[in-house]
């Protein structure tokens, strides 16, 4: 993976800022329009508009309440104390809804993460429930990603977010799962070499298992069985409302810095230490990933930033505070243990695919071929069923 920036000639998307270099599946149309793009376009063609999304939106809120009806709470919502949960929160709160907020801590959250969750609780009165990770446990889980070599080592935490927030929504029977991720601000789906399936386990724990010293006792996460059980027998939905208002991150941020006292981490989940050092030097410096250009070639779709901004910002280093790094870079060499020279040794590594690992896409495989096999009975079986 390393070095293959020598051997392709640059070709960048004639409307966002990616190019076939950093994202070497890009694909372009007839009028070198990338295939992100023409993606992001079919979405929001799809999504209502105007009197047809805001009585979307109030038919999800309704559904929601009535799901909820004679529950503590209508809906869950994880939270990290970013722009697009707070905002969320916000408006469940302006709608009358009942939210029970998940917080899952890894040991990286920064002082100003804790606060501006605190000011969500303070604006709603929501109740929070926070998952504290053993931090042994999954340092030994975060390190075994650094030996593997790959790319996506915020993977683990990830994973861990979503399983909490499904154990959580299980044990007080809550359906409705919300999330802030929405189309304007983050896009369809991010290229499939900067990141992997967040639902992995398999990889994680083959991943943990080959180069771990712990065993994992404690660390969120259930089999893809269960999920399966979740979203079909349980009927959990993961509702993305966002889509169904006029969200505008610029002015949303300014709401909620009046509303909540919210204040702005200066990057894309930078709420996080870690996620912070991870995006700003170890992606670029070692994966030659700078994931602000997928961020802001998003927000150039949605027309929330022009063409020449987002060139204009990607010129400025991911750290624009050199004292800021060498901070976040000597505070994550010692809570995991590096040395000088064992973290020089990890940057110098090569670099490995998740698809070397045991991975969750053989299990997809013998579920598809579960399905098709199930196939006939069910044909055979729907008559009786309607029948009864």
């Amino acid at each position: 993976m390393q070095g293959y920036k020598d051997n392709k000639e640059l070709k960048i998307c004639v409307h966002c800022i990616l190019d076939n270099v950093n994202e070497p599946d890009l694909l372009f149309d007839k009028d070198g329009v990338c295939n992100y793009c023409n993606s992001y376009l079919d979405s929001a063609a799809a999504l209502p508009k105007g009197e047809a999304r805001d009585k979307r939106l109030n038919e999800i809120v309704s559904t929601i309440k009535e799901r909820g009806k004679g529950k503590k709470y209508d809906a869950v919502l994880g939270v990290s104390g970013g722009v697009d949960s707070t905002y969320l929160a916000y408006l469940c709160h302006k709608m009358g809804l009942k939210l029970l907020l998940v917080h899952c801590d890894n040991g990286w959250n920064t002082e100003l993460s804790v606060k501006n969750i605190e000011g969500i609780i303070k604006y709603t009165g929501f109740d929070l429930h926070t998952i504290v990770l053993n931090w042994e446990e999954f340092r030994d889980i975060q390190l075994s990603f650094f030996k593997a070599g790959v790319v996506d080592i915020e993977l683990p935490y990830d994973y861990a977010l979503i399983a909490s927030i499904y154990k959580v929504a299980e044990k007080h029977n809550i359906q409705n799962l919300l999330s802030g991720h929405n189309l304007v601000t983050e896009g369809t789906v991010m290229p499939k070499s900067w990141r992997h399936d967040k639902l992995d386990i398999i990889n994680i724990k083959a991943i943990h298992k080959m180069f771990g010293k712990q065993k994992m006792k404690t660390f969120p996460h259930f089999s893809p069985w269960k999920m399966s059980y979740y979203t079909l027998t349980k009927k959990f939905e993961n509702i993305r409302m966002l889509n169904y208002t006029e969200y505008d991150k610029k002015v949303s941020k300014e709401l909620i810095t009046k509303e909540m006292g919210w204040r702005d981490y200066g990057g894309k989940h930078y709420e996080s230490v870690f996620t912070r050092f991870y995006q700003g030097y170890i992606l670029p410096e070692k994966f030659h990933i700078d994931k602000r250009q997928f961020h802001y070639s998003v927000l150039i779709c949605s027309g929330q930033v022009s063409r020449e901004e987002a060139l204009e910002e990607m010129e400025k280093p991911p750290y624009t505070n050199p004292q800021m790094l060498k901070e976040d870079m000597e505070y994550v060499k010692k809570k995991l243990g590096f040395t000088d020279e064992s973290f020089d040794e990890y940057m110098a590594s090569p670099i490995h695919k998740h698809t070397e690992y045991p991975n969750i896409g053989n299990y997809w495989k013998k579920y598809y071929r579960v399905i098709r096999l199930l196939k006939p009975f069910k044909l055979i079986l729907r008559p009786l069923l309607e029948h009864k």
